[in-house]
């Protein structure tokens, strides 16, 4: 007899067939006499099943759909009011940054704040109509830390002045951080101006297989998306 690697020593654990409707392809299963491990309505991990081969191996029957719905579990209600508030980038010259984030990106400063005695600034960049920016400090404060999707660039002191300090952007080994995407009315007429700025590409529009959105590169060369939300329904939809 052949060991599926299912009890001790463990090692092989299954192969995965996935199929349109667990639930009618298990019924099925049934009437023809096969052997399971685990039916959809067993355990915790419900709407997917596990059957044995002839030599006893396991066959995990599973639905795509259900297996996403498995892992995205609804958010808990302890989690209400939560909101993605801040990406935190660390930047060598703020300078540049700042004229960057501003001028090319359109964000407003939101919000500067000093620790000299920890050697580093941070300055909060973000999309907001001027008016709903309240004048004083502690009410900015608190809408600033209220306010999604903004940028923390980090300012270590002294990099500005280092020829030999470069920030790593995540899209080159080690890999790890990929970009933050900022969504405009028109993908192609945003990336004119930006060519018209000098601004670098890491993808044009019309580059590659993802048509019709880009990639272009701060000063430290983190990678920004520029995408359409219109234009990434289409994508989305394409294998």
């Amino acid at each position: 007899a052949y060991h599926n690697g299912n009890s001790d020593p463990r090692g092989f654990g299954h192969i995965g067939i996935s199929v349109p409707d667990v639930a009618e392809a298990c019924r099925r299963f049934d009437r023809l006499g096969v052997k399971f491990a685990k039916k959809p309505d067993d355990g915790k991990m419900k709407g997917l099943a596990s059957i044995l081969d002839p030599d006893g191996y396991w066959i995990e029957i599973l639905n795509a759909g259900r297996m996403l719905a498995a892992l995205c579990k609804p958010p808990p209600p302890e989690t209400s009011g939560f909101i993605m508030q801040q990406t935190m980038l660390r930047v060598k010259d703020p300078r540049r940054s700042l004229d960057f984030y501003s001028s090319v990106l359109g964000m407003r400063l939101l919000g500067k704040f000093d620790f000299p005695s920890m050697a580093f600034s941070l300055y909060f960049m973000g999309y907001a109509e001027e008016a709903s920016i309240p004048k004083g400090d502690t009410e900015r404060i608190a809408y600033l830390f209220r306010l999604p999707g903004t940028v923390e660039l980090t300012h270590n002191y002294g990099t500005e002045s280092d020829p030999d300090q470069a920030y790593h952007n995540g899209n080159s080994d080690p890999r790890g951080f990929g970009h933050i995407g900022i969504s405009v009315p028109d993908v192609a007429e945003a990336c004119r101006r930006f060519e018209r700025l000098g601004v670098k590409f890491a993808k044009k529009p019309d580059d590659g297989k993802m048509k019709g959105l880009a990639f272009i590169l701060d000063p430290d060369g983190y990678w920004i998306e520029i995408l359409n939300a219109g234009r990434m329904v289409e994508i989305a939809k394409v294998d």
